[in-house]
């Protein structure tokens, strides 16, 4: 009897999951978190306009979604001045990471990262058989330059950052991340990571221009437009590029009623800027629970707060655990410096009292098992 066929590269793997979700700690616990800020999603909630169509939709869930996303392309182009041509919609943004790095990375090939950076990227090109390249964050912020320099000397296919970044919450101005394209080897392809664009100060996003094959961008609805179970993400990039994702991606992995949602979601401007308030209040909130328990909240462009907990990683994560423990969902930075931090989404005024009520007895308990 035999077992299963496997590539070698595939039996080689480890079987990792780049984040533990809530449920599995909820199952693991027998009980339910008191507040959900870990996992960087909208408790605001999707537009009720996008709402309403998903319900509407719901009667045709016995179709197929549109394997072109010809609408939601259409009024996406309308809406970032670009042509159609340079859109191609997937599965979130892990989705089509995936896809990229399936088009680019061969076994053996160099990808640039930062130490820290986010996992779910490093979870791609390993399973392509990519070897990552690393460079640390410096002042709690991704480097350009350093990771420039890095791919210079190992010729990468792909560079990875994010801007803002997770899990830092810190952010470049579009000047340096402008600069940062103009340097991009030839042979290289930037991967600019904007999940938490909306969420960013104006002059974060340098200039789209569709046709610079030396980038793709790429943007998500499960952030600011609250729509994290819908899965639904795009990609901004030459025309070329994106026309390659035709050869690899899951051409029907993304539902009608995703569809309909994120393009409803899209047309509701005025509620995005009343999310983008909500999560401007909620992060002067979490900054000011850090100042009262003795801790410095980093400053963020996202809609979390990445607080320092003063101490290392250990001390960080038995807070975490003791938080975790207390039916408050957050997470940590994986890598150092960085793993002195958690992480804290932005939430609702409830949300944020049961987090400020419980984290001077996390800090307590973390105290008490490590120092």
């Amino acid at each position: 009897m035999t077992g299963p066929r496997f590539t070698d590269l595939a039996a080689s793997l480890p079987a990792t999951v780049p984040f533990v979700g809530p449920e599995t700690h909820e199952r693991q616990t027998g009980q339910p978190f008191r507040t959900r800020l870990g996992a960087n999603e909208s408790v605001f909630g999707p537009s009720p306009r996008a709402i309403q169509a998903m319900c509407q939709a719901a009667s045709e869930v016995w179709k197929y979604g549109d394997a072109q996303s010809w609408d939601l392309r259409h009024a996406l182009a309308a809406h970032l001045a670009v042509g159609m041509e340079n859109l191609v919609i997937g599965g979130g943004i892990d989705g089509l990471l995936s896809s990229l790095v399936r088009l680019t990375v061969a076994p053996g090939d160099a990808v640039v990262t930062s130490a820290g950076a986010y996992p779910t990227f490093n979870y791609h090109v390993t399973g392509f058989g990519g070897v990552l390249h690393t460079v640390p964050f410096a002042d709690d912020r991704e480097d350009p330059e350093a990771l420039i320099a890095l791919a210079r000397e190992v010729r990468p296919k792909l560079i990875y950052i994010a801007n803002p970044d997770n899990p830092m919450g810190t952010w470049h101005d579009a000047a340096r991340m402008q600069a940062m394209i103009d340097a991009v080897p030839e042979g290289s392809l930037l991967v600019l990571d904007e999940a938490y664009i909306e969420f960013a100060p104006e002059g974060t996003a340098p200039a789209i221009d569709p046709d610079d094959p030396r980038v793709i961008r790429l943007r998500t609805f499960s952030k600011a437009y609250g729509m994290a179970g819908a899965r639904v993400g795009y990609a901004i990039g030459q025309a070329g590029l994106i026309a390659a994702f035709d050869r690899v991606r899951d051409h029907f992995g993304l539902s009608r009623i995703s569809q309909i949602g994120a393009l409803a979601a899209l047309q509701d401007q005025a509620w995005l800027a009343h999310v983008q308030a909500e999560v401007a209040r909620a992060r002067d909130s979490l900054t000011e629970i850090a100042a009262r328990n003795g801790l410095t909240a980093l400053p963020s462009a996202t809609n979390f707060v990445t607080i320092d907990c003063g101490h290392d990683g250990a001390f960080a994560r038995a807070v975490r655990d003791a938080l975790v423990a207390r039916g408050v969902f957050v997470r940590m930075p994986f890598a150092p410096p960085g793993d002195r931090c958690i992480r804290v989404s932005a939430g609702t005024p409830g949300d944020l009292a049961v987090f400020g009520e419980e984290l001077p007895k996390a800090l307590e308990e973390a105290r008490l098992s490590t120092l």
